[in-house]
Formats: structure tokens, sequence, C-alpha cells
């Protein structure tokens, strides 16, 4: 099972995010999310949080907490173990991405954007301050949420908002 990184930095009420464009293999093309990727071999997810931050967008972070697990598993990726981070406190200047276009983004207008339908879920987790979480989120091949767990409990998908 591959893990990855993901994090979410906040600046006046906004969050930094990646909009993917920049391989049409890419799963994630067309789609907005936070900023992370794979950890390398023998590299722990805070290292590669701080690395892909960097990577990504030039900023440094400061201080971040771990907010989260999420397992993904689908009919036609390889399962994934994604970390979740969160960061308010940075410095740097960002630069060009070589993966998309980056752009801070008002949190009142994050769910206009184009993304995963689990990302929704584990951001409004994020923006409500819940407790550190394990979810499971479960795609069907055509990309669409069928079923996902929070902390042992099965999700009621109908009535996420």
């Amino acid at each position: 099972m591959k893990e990855t990184t993901l994090c979410y930095i906040e600046r006046d009420n906004k969050y930094l995010m990646l909009y993917r464009n920049k391989s049409k293999a890419d799963p994630n093309n067309g789609k907005w999310l936070g900023i992370g990727g794979k950890l390398k071999q023998g590299e722990t997810p805070d290292e590669a949080a701080i690395r892909e931050v960097y990577e990504e967008t030039g900023l440094i972070l400061n201080d971040y907490q771990y907010r989260g697990a999420i397992t993904f598993i689908s009919d036609i990726y390889d399962d994934e173990v994604m970390h979740l981070y969160y960061s308010n406190v940075f410095k740097g200047d960002i630069h060009e991405c070589d993966e998309g276009h980056l752009e801070w983004i008002d949190k009142d207008r994050i769910f206009d954007l184009n993304m995963w339908e689990g990302d929704r879920i584990f951001l409004k987790l994020l923006w409500n301050d819940a407790p550190f979480f394990n979810l499971t989120l479960i795609y069907d091949k055509n990309d669409n949420l069928i079923s996902g767990n929070l902390n042992g409990a099965e999700l009621d998908l109908a009535n996420i908002q």
C-alpha cells in the first residue's frame, strides 16, 4: 500500500490549493487538492509533508499538525494511506509548481472547486477541529465515492453535504 501526505496551508482565511493540470496521466488531473505527495523510502510522514510542501510551493513549514490518516480503496488505483496535515505557520515565497497551478482560495469558496468527494469530508473534519481521525474512503471504477468509515463508524454518504 502506498503512503502519501497532504497538507492544507492556511493564511488570511484562505487555503493554498493546487489545481493539478500538468499531466493527463495524473489521476488527480483537473482536480484541486492540498499540497503533498508520496513518501520516499525511509522517510517518515512528517518528513515527507515538510519536503513536499517545500518542493511544490517553496514554503517552509515552521509548525504543523498531524490531523488524520485517510485510507483510500479503489477498483482501479492502488490502495493508499494519506497522512493529513495542517499548517498556518510558515515562511518563504511561493514559486511555480511543476504539478499544476497554486492559488490561495477563500475558505468559503473551497467547496465550489472540482475536488474528490472524499476531500470534502476530511476538509470539514479539519475545519471543525475534529480530534485526530481515521477515515476510510472507497471509490468505484468511475471515481464515485461509494462508502466511507470514520473512526470505526460507517458514514451516511447520502447526508453528507
